[in-house]
């Protein structure tokens, strides 16, 4: 396993372990943007660096569109989030994430959704070009 695969790994366990801590805390049933509050809380805590609602633009006729897309979470630089507290995940919400990290040319994204009885069952690794 190569250097950046491997961080990008070690990001991603650290990471699921606060998901899993935050919900064994709170439960399903709570909004979006309170489980983004909790995990960031836990994330920082942890000594993880977060960019929130981050912009990721997108290049149309030569030009940079800001107006777009944000990304609920970029973890150390290299590891995506995507929090939902929806009765299920479908495949809209993959693709969002998908292309989320197509244009911030990121590898790897976690699709979280909190609304689930155990929270191993509403995590999606989706992945980007991770070798």
């Amino acid at each position: 396993m190569n250097r950046v695969r491997s961080e990008i790994e070690e990001t991603a366990s650290g990471v699921i372990d606060a998901i899993v801590h935050v919900h064994r805390s709170l439960g399903p049933g709570l909004l979006e943007s309170a489980y983004q509050a909790c995990l960031y809380h836990e994330l920082a805590k942890r000594g993880f660096q977060l960019q929130v609602e981050q912009p990721i633009p997108i290049e149309y006729d030569g030009i940079k569109i800001d107006n777009g897309f944000r990304a609920d979470m970029i973890v150390n630089g290299h590891l995506l989030i995507e929090n939902k507290a929806v009765s299920s995940l479908n495949e809209v919400h993959q693709a969002q994430v998908i292309t989320y990290l197509k244009l911030a040319e990121l590898k790897l994204g976690l699709l979280v959704n909190w609304n689930v009885r155990l929270i191993k069952e509403g995590i999606r690794r989706i992945a980007h070009g991770l070798r």
